[in-house]
């Protein structure tokens, strides 16, 4: 069962060292990410969201490659190319897999400046060995969805860190 888990992290760059080393441990295939957002408060106010899968991007290449075989038809694949690009991005815009890009912008927008948060949503990982890995990171649990007692215990190690820094 997949469940979101939304960290904090007390500076800016620190959701992607944090989302890197989960990379590293997915190279292992000891953590299953499904999806993954940083959400980056600046000083200055703003707020910038980057998911872990560009949906514009891939639905623009996507429609290119349609679009040309489509245009090789009516003997215009050029027109085929740039159509279908367009469409692609339109379609990759309005389309959304994995974590509800409102709610990312709604906890996004309650993040402290100069924090980021990093949202996750996970399954069947190997939680002793991520908890090893998290350690090294001054993260914050923001939100769950895991099962009580998984929360608290999560909860409890990251408040255990703090306490012998």
């Amino acid at each position: 069962m997949s469940h979101m888990i939304v960290f904090a992290m007390p500076s800016v760059d620190g959701a992607y060292a944090m989302r890197d080393a989960l990379d590293d441990l997915r190279a292992f295939d000891l953590v299953n990410i499904h999806d993954a957002a940083v959400v980056e408060h600046h000083t200055d106010g703003s707020v910038r969201i980057r998911q872990a899968f560009d949906l514009v991007g891939a639905g623009a290449l996507g429609g290119v490659i349609w679009g040309a075989l489509i245009g090789l038809i009516f003997l215009s694949p050029w027109v085929g190319m740039a159509l279908g690009g367009l469409a692609g991005m339109l379609a990759g815009k309005f389309v959304d897999i994995g974590i509800d890009d409102e709610f990312i912008h709604e906890v996004g927008n309650h993040v402290q400046p100069g924090y980021s948060a990093l949202f996750l949503l996970i399954d069947n990982w190997e939680t002793s060995k991520a908890l090893r890995l998290l350690a090294d990171f001054d993260a914050t649990i923001v939100r769950t969805t895991m099962p009580e007692d998984e929360e608290t215990r999560l909860r409890d190690f990251f408040a255990a860190i703090r306490e012998d820094q």
